[in-house]
């Protein structure tokens, strides 16, 4: 198995900016409960103060392969090496002021758990597995393997509306760096 710092992400496809994020920076968070790896119901729209969304379309699995072609499609590569870089900056992201952090895809929680507990985050998951709140929000998707996923952003939201986003998000695991820096700026 590749080590993930050890990643070249030159040899992978660049996402280009398509607009299908621009809607969002302003918009009113749709209220949609979302079942998360900790077993509590989170609805986006209800959490007071700042909090930071990184949505990412499928965390790989040890025991099974990644979907056919995976690798060729712009930004699919990169949902372990994101979430650690959240894990990894998760102190400091408290520290700017975030009172909430989650990731999110379409995949069950029972899933989504196997990666929350493998990657020690110390935060949860959020489960869209029916695309409601991908639908809500009008998020960006793609199709792989038969699957409708979501494509890679980061929304930070304040007080149940969305203030910025990031997107397309590449290299995934300079992610949480970026959201940092964003955060630095508007602290200062």
């Amino acid at each position: 198995m590749q080590n993930l710092t050890d990643i070249d992400w030159s040899t992978l496809p660049q996402p280009k900016d398509d607009g299908a994020a621009a809607h969002l920076p302003g918009a009113r968070v749709a209220p949609v409960r979302l079942a998360a790896t900790d077993g509590s119901v989170v609805d986006l729209s209800l959490l007071p103060g700042l909090t930071v969304v990184y949505v990412y379309p499928m965390t790989g699995r040890p025991d099974a392969p990644l979907p056919d072609g995976w690798d060729a499609i712009p930004g699919a590569r990169g949902c372990t090496p994101q979430s650690c870089a959240f894990r990894d900056h998760h102190n400091e992201l408290a520290e700017l002021g975030v009172d909430h952090l989650f990731g999110m895809s379409t995949q069950t929680s029972d899933y989504q758990r196997e990666a929350a507990e493998r990657l020690h985050l110390p935060f949860a998951l959020l489960s869209d597995v029916d695309l409601a709140f991908g639908r809500a929000m009008r998020l960006p998707t793609f199709e792989a393997d038969g699957m409708l996923l979501l494509k890679r952003l980061t929304m930070i939201v304040r007080d149940g509306t969305v203030e910025t986003t990031f997107y397309p998000v590449f290299p995934p695991d300079r992610s949480a760096g970026d959201v940092i820096a964003w955060l630095a700026s508007r602290s200062t």
